[in-house]
């Protein structure tokens, strides 16, 4: 057994881009054969080319990352999800996603993974910082946004602090924004615990998914109620971004601590 999972990293070594290939057809007919869907079909189909792009450029390690995000994500969009159909707050298709769901939350994600193709060595642990703090930020606000409409006792709008309902673009909990504080430190751990990060690495990733949750919920407030093209989508993908640059800032600006 160890031998065969011995040649099976060198061959990973060797043929990046095949082993890509090959797991994610692999784990995209299993996903697809089961009863439960966590995506749509065109969703599944843009999963399997992300998963692709990740795997060539992390590796196992940023794939586990990715899968957390995914299967943790699914799962919190389905707490209280008879309550919030019943408020018509709900994620569309019974939480199902789709292609724009995929890569308004990894194309910050994917731009890092494909980049380490192409960027000295020097610069991986930048791109792996950034990598794991996109999907911090992103798990951060979707566990703040789903926690906080299911359970938020009293929601504020986040330019005004005055009281609205739940759901409401820009509204902010004490519950949601502790669950999704809590959850953007467990993923930057997790990216610690399979080596893309270092221990301080937590922290900027953890300050960075909080920063960026939060900006994400003025744009909802303030720009995203004026523009209609600027759709949540959209907003997922400047959000993921805020959350790399964030982190990577932080980094910089105590160079040696990354």
């Amino acid at each position: 057994m160890q031998t065969t999972l011995t040649q099976f990293w060198q061959i990973n070594q060797q043929f990046p881009w095949l082993m890509a290939l090959i797991i994610n057809s692999v784990l995209l007919a299993v996903a697809l054969v089961i009863p439960k869907k966590l995506l749509t079909l065109w969703g599944y189909g843009h999963a399997w080319v992300l998963g692709v792009f990740i795997w060539s450029g992390f590796g196992w390690q940023g794939y586990l990352v990715v899968l957390a995000y995914f299967f943790v994500g699914s799962a919190v969009t389905r707490i209280g999800q008879a309550e919030k159909e019943a408020a018509g707050i709900a994620e569309r298709r019974s939480g199902r996603r789709g292609p724009e769901n995929v890569w308004g939350s990894a194309l910050t994600a994917a731009v890092c993974a494909l980049l380490t193709w192409v960027v000295p060595v020097t610069v991986l642990p930048w791109l792996a910082l950034g990598y794991v703090a996109s999907f911090s930020t992103k798990l951060s606000d979707t566990t703040a946004s789903e926690v906080g409409k299911a359970y938020g006792q009293r929601t504020f709008l986040i330019t005004t602090l005055q009281p609205v309902p739940r759901g409401t673009e820009g509204a902010v909990s004490l519950e949601g924004t502790l669950a999704g504080f809590l959850a953007g430190f467990v993923l930057a751990l997790l990216g610690w615990g399979v080596g893309m990060i270092s221990g301080w690495g937590i922290v900027f990733c953890t300050i960075a998914a909080f920063v960026a949750t939060n900006l994400e919920s003025l744009i909802g407030a303030t720009l995203q109620t004026q523009w209609d093209w600027l759709s949540n989508e959209i907003v997922n993908g400047i959000n993921t971004f805020l959350g790399a640059a964030i982190a990577i800032g932080l980094a910089w600006g105590l160079q040696g601590l990354i």
